[in-house]
């Protein structure tokens, strides 16, 4: 019994990692190619052809093989590594607005009606 539970926790750990993996892809896909060039990175190209790869093998294979073990890699190598420099390069980030206060609304300084 405790075999059985253990693979139903291995196959949904398998479906969100493939869902995980999926949306890394969409998010490879919106960035510009122009990016990967300035981040110093490979090409948008390779970088969507391992992860379209990544992917398949988390949704097709059983995850007891090591293909899937492989496309995790990919997965984890693009999250902590590619996709922060390519947001730096674009300026896409978390954090505080450059040129501007905190106070700023979308149409320029709010002031409170002062």
């Amino acid at each position: 019994m405790l075999i059985y539970g253990f693979q139903n926790f291995l196959g949904y750990l398998q479906l969100a990692l493939g869902v995980y993996a999926a949306v890394m892809l969409v998010d490879a896909a919106v960035r510009r190619e122009d990016a990967y060039r300035a981040a110093d990175k490979q090409t948008k190209g390779m970088w969507l052809i391992f992860l379209v790869l990544a992917t398949a093998l988390l949704f097709l294979m059983p995850f007891d093989m090591f293909l899937p073990i492989i496309g995790i890699i990919a997965v984890i190598v693009y999250t902590v590594d590619v996709r922060p420099a390519l947001r730096q390069v674009s300026g896409g980030g978390r954090g505080p607005r450059r040129g501007g206060s905190s106070s700023d609304g979308p149409y320029g300084p709010y002031n409170g009606g002062r």
